[in-house]
C-alpha cells in the first residue's frame, strides 16, 4: 500500500513538472510573438522584457493557454491606429512562418485568436525604428560566473533563443523538423537546472540545434566548458586527424610518452576509455553548432581547441588499430599546468601554424592567390596607387597558364576579390547569387535583395580582359562565411573555373550576435545565401567539381592533393 501511494505521488509529480513546463512553452511562444509584431513593444514603447519578467513567475500548471494570452497583452494598446501592413515584397522566404500554434489551437479561444491575427495584421514595421537601433538589440544580463541564473532568466535566455528561431534565424526550416519538441524538454532542464553548469548544459544543447557554423564559438563563451564539452586540464602527448570513425596519429609532440604507450605515427585510435569515436563524435555534435558532418570533423581535429576527448580524466585508455595488429594501452595526457611541458605544446602549435602560413603553390606559370594574404598586396601602397599596382598584379596573372584561388582560409581583404578581381576579369554583370534579407515589414520572413546591391561595385568605364587559362577555386570546411561567398563570385567571374577540395563551411551569409541574459552572445547566419537557380548553400556548402578525399597515407605524406591536381594539369 505504501509503495502505492509513493507511486502516486511520483505520477503526480511528475505530471505537475511537465504541465507547468507547457505552460512556460505557451508563455514563450506567446511572448515571442507580441515581441516581435506587437507595435508597442517592437517599437519600443514598452519593455518585452520587462513584460517577460514581471509574468512568468505568475504562471502556474493550471493556467490555461488563454489565461497566459491574457496576462501577456491585457496592458497592450489592441487599439492599432496605423494601417494595416502590406507587404509588396514579391520573393519572398516565407518557410519559416507558421502561426499555426494559435489559428489552430482548439485551446485558444476565437476572441483570442482574433487578438493575435489582428496584432499581426498591424505588426510593427521596423524600417520605422530610429536610426542606429535594430531589431536583433537585447539587453545584457550580467550574472556572477559561478552563480546560476535565477529561474525567470534562465526562461527569458531559452525564450531569447526560441525567438532567434522562429523569427531572425532564415534557416529555420533545415533544422530537425522535432526542434519544438525538443526545445520543450530544454526548457524543462532548465528549470531543474540547480547549477550555472547544469544551464550552461542546456544552453549548449539549444544552440548546437541550429546547426550553423557562424554558431560555433559559443562554446567558448561557456564558464563550466572543460566540464561540459573538453578537457581543458590535459592535452594528447601527440596530434591527430579525424578520418572517417578513427583518429589517425599524425605527431608525437611527446616521443617518450608515447613510445612508453607503444603510440606511432600512423597509428588509428577506434576507441577512447570504452567509447568509440563515432560515439564521441555523435555526443559532440549535440554540443557544438556546425553546420554538416565534414565541418564537425574540421572542428574536432584542431588539436589547440582540444575538443574530441570525452572526458577529463588524466590519463585515457586507448584502442589501437597499427601495423601490426589492434591493441589497447593507457596513456598520461599533458597536464595544463605544467609550464614546462605546456611550453612544448605551445611550440609545436606555433610551428605547425607557421607551416600553414607559409604553405603556398610555387610554380611560374601558374598565378596564386591565397585568400588569407591578399592584404600583402596593397601593404605600403599610396591609396592614389593602389589601382596601378593591383592591375598590374591581374595583368600578369592574366599571362600564366592557370589561376588559382586558395580559399581554404578566411578573407583578409574583402576588395581583392569583390573589386579588384571583379574589376578586372568579370564582364558588368555578375549575379552570381540570390541574397534575402530580414523583410523589416513582415519579420520572420526574408525577401530577395536587388542583386546589384550585393553582387558587384559599380565602376566607371568598366573594361573586361577575357583569361583563356584555367582557373582553380580550392576549398575546404575551413572556407567559411565570407571565402564561401567569394568562392561563389568567382565561380561567375570564371565560368569555366574548376572548384575542387572538401565540402565548406555551409555558413555562408551575415554574421548576426545577438545577447543572451548571461553575458552570453549568440551568433548565427542572418540572411539566406542561394545560387541564382535556388541551390541552397546552408549547411550543404558551395558547388564543387571535384570532391577530393585524403586517405590516412596522404596526410601522414603531407600531401596537398588540390595543389597536386593542379600542377598535372598544366604540365
Amino acid at each position: 500500500m505504501k509503495k502505492t501511494i509513493l507511486f502516486i505521488l511520483f505520477l503526480t509529480i511528475q505530471q505537475t513538472i511537465f504541465a507547468q513546463k507547457n505552460q512556460y512553452a505557451d508563455f514563450i511562444k506567446t511572448w515571442n510573438f507580441i515581441k516581435y509584431y506587437h507595435p508597442d513593444l517592437a517599437g519600443r514603447k514598452m519593455d518585452a522584457d520587462s513584460i517577460f519578467l514581471m509574468n512568468v513567475e505568475k504562471v502556474h500548471e493550471k493556467e490555461s493557454f488563454n489565461e497566459i494570452i491574457k496576462l501577456l497583452t491585457q496592458n497592450l494598446d489592441a487599439r492599432f491606429s496605423s494601417a494595416p501592413i502590406v507587404d509588396t515584397q514579391k520573393d519572398v522566404l516565407s518557410v519559416n512562418q507558421n502561426f499555426d500554434w494559435f489559428r489552430k489551437n482548439k485551446k485558444i479561444s476565437p476572441e483570442n485568436k482574433t487578438l493575435l491575427n489582428n496584432i499581426y495584421q498591424y505588426r510593427f514595421d521596423y524600417g520605422l525604428l530610429p536610426e542606429g537601433k535594430s531589431v536583433n538589440d537585447e539587453k545584457k544580463y550580467v550574472f556572477p560566473k559561478e552563480e546560476n541564473l535565477p529561474l525567470k532568466y534562465r526562461l527569458l535566455a531559452m525564450a531569447k533563443i526560441q525567438g532567434i528561431i522562429d523569427y531572425l534565424f532564415p534557416h529555420k526550416y533545415l533544422m530537425d523538423k522535432n526542434f519544438d519538441s525538443y526545445f520543450n524538454i530544454l526548457l524543462d532542464e532548465a528549470v531543474k537546472s540547480t547549477t550555472r553548469k547544469d544551464f550552461e548544459m542546456v544552453l549548449a544543447k539549444a544552440v548546437s540545434q541550429f546547426q550553423d557554423s557562424h554558431a560555433l564559438n559559443f562554446y567558448s563563451q561557456l564558464n563550466y566548458k572543460n566540464e561540459i564539452l573538453f578537457n581543458l586540464s590535459y592535452y594528447a602527448p601527440f596530434d591527430f586527424e579525424i578520418v572517417d570513425n578513427h583518429l589517425l596519429v599524425t605527431h608525437q609532440i611527446f616521443p617518450e610518452i608515447c613510445n612508453q604507450a607503444h603510440i606511432q605515427v600512423g597509428d588509428k585510435i577506434t576507441e577512447i576509455n570504452g567509447k568509440r569515436i563515432d560515439q564521441i563524435i555523435k555526443e559532440k555534435s549535440n554540443l557544438i553548432s556546425v553546420s554538416n558532418h565534414q565541418k564537425l570533423l574540421y572542428v574536432l581535429s584542431i588539436y589547440e581547441y582540444n575538443l574530441m576527448w570525452p572526458d577529463k580524466l588524466p590519463t585515457k585508455k586507448l584502442t589501437v588499430q597499427s601495423d601490426s595488429g589492434k591493441f589497447s594501452t593507457e596513456i598520461p595526457f599533458i597536464n595544463a599546468t605544467n609550464k614546462a611541458q605546456v611550453s612544448i605544446i605551445s611550440d609545436y602549435i606555433n610551428n605547425k601554424n607557421r607551416k600553414k602560413s607559409n604553405h603556398h603553390l610555387i610554380n611560374k606559370d601558374i598565378a596564386y592567390f591565397r585568400i588569407d594574404q591578399t592584404l600583402d598586396f596593397i601593404n605600403n601602397v599610396d591609396d592614389d596607387k593602389m589601382d596601378l599596382k593591383m592591375d598590374s598584379i591581374l595583368q600578369d596573372a592574366s599571362h600564366k597558364k592557370a589561376i588559382v584561388f586558395d580559399m581554404r582560409e578566411y578573407p583578409d581583404w574583402g576588395g581583392f576579390i569583390f573589386h579588384y578581381v571583379y574589376k578586372y576579369f568579370s564582364p558588368v554583370e555578375n549575379y552570381f547569387h540570390k541574397y534575402y534579407g530580414p523583410d523589416l515589414k513582415n519579420i520572420g520572413t526574408y525577401y530577395l535583395v536587388d542583386p546589384k546591391k550585393q553582387n558587384y561595385p559599380e565602376i566607371k568605364d568598366k573594361t573586361m580582359h577575357p583569361y583563356l587559362g584555367k582557373v582553380f577555386i580550392l576549398v575546404n570546411p575551413e572556407t567559411r562565411s565570407a571565402s564561401e561567398w567569394y568562392s561563389m563570385s568567382l565561380q561567375k567571374i570564371f565560368p569555366k573555373s574548376i572548384t575542387i577540395g572538401q565540402q565548406t563551411s555551409g555558413a555562408d551569409g551575415d554574421l548576426v550576435k545577438i545577447n543572451l541574459p548571461g553575458d552570453y552572445v549568440l551568433q548565427f547566419t542572418g540572411n539566406g545565401i542561394f545560387y541564382p537557380d535556388n541551390t541552397q548553400t546552408q549547411k550543404i556548402g558551395i558547388r564543387i567539381n571535384e570532391l577530393i578525399k585524403y586517405t590516412d597515407r596522404d596526410i601522414l605524406d603531407g600531401r596537398d592533393l588540390e595543389f597536386e591536381r593542379v600542377l598535372n594539369s598544366i604540365k
